[in-house]
C-alpha cells in the first residue's frame, strides 16, 4: 500500500497546445484523468508541481490542473531544472507520481532522473500521452525497466486509499467515478 505522505505529483507540460498534440491519448482524456487526479491531490493533500515546457507568450496550464505557478524548463527533463528538483526533494516525498506529454520525453527523461536519484517513481499512463503508440510503449518499457511503476489513475488511488466508506476514502471514490 501507498502512503500518501510519501507521493510528490508532477503535472508536466499539460499545457493548452501540448496535449492536443498526444497521438496515443486523446486529450479530453488526458484533461479528465488530470482533473481526477487533481481531486486526489486536494482530498489527500499530497503536494505537487507544475512543469512546463518554454512557449512563446509563458506557458498556459490545461484549467484541470491545481492552482500554481509552472516552473519553466529549458530541457526535456524536470529533474535538470534546479529550482522544480529543490522543491521536490525539500518536500521530503520517496515517491514521485509523474502524468504529462509526452511520454516519450519529459515523462520518460524525468522518470529516470528521478529513479536515478533515488526515488521511487509512478507513471501514471491515462494522465500521458505519447507521439506514437510504438515509441511510448518503449518510454514505458525503459521506465519499468529502471525500476518505476507503470500504472493508472485509479490504479494509484486505490493503492493509496483502502477504505471509500471514510469521509477521505468517499471523496476519492467520486472523484474516480468521473473517469468514466
Amino acid at each position: 500500500m501507498l502512503n500518501p505522505a510519501s507521493v510528490h505529483v508532477v503535472f508536466a507540460d499539460l499545457q493548452a497546445g501540448i496535449v492536443e498534440a498526444s497521438a496515443t491519448n486523446p486529450a479530453s482524456s488526458i484533461r479528465r484523468a488530470a482533473k481526477v487526479l487533481n481531486g486526489l491531490v486536494a482530498a489527500l493533500d499530497i503536494p505537487f508541481t507544475l512543469s512546463a515546457a518554454p512557449r512563446p507568450g509563458g506557458p498556459v496550464m490545461v484549467e484541470e490542473l491545481p492552482d500554481g505557478e509552472p516552473y519553466v524548463r529549458t530541457g526535456p527533463s524536470c529533474w535538470d531544472d534546479v529550482a522544480w528538483r529543490e522543491a521536490v526533494l525539500s518536500a521530503g516525498r520517496s515517491t514521485l507520481v509523474i502524468c504529462g506529454v509526452t511520454t516519450e520525453i519529459v515523462v520518460l527523461r524525468t522518470a529516470l532522473d528521478a529513479i536515478e536519484g533515488g526515488l521511487d517513481v509512478q507513471v501514471l499512463v491515462d494522465a500521458c500521452g505519447g507521439i506514437a503508440a510504438r515509441t511510448e510503449d518503449a518510454a514505458l518499457r525503459q521506465i519499468e525497466a529502471a525500476g518505476g511503476v507503470v500504472t493508472s489513475v485509479a490504479g494509484f488511488a486505490a493503492d493509496m486509499v483502502r477504505d471509500f466508506t471514510t469521509p477521505v476514502g468517499r471523496q476519492v471514490i467520486a472523484a474516480l467515478h468521473q473517469l468514466a
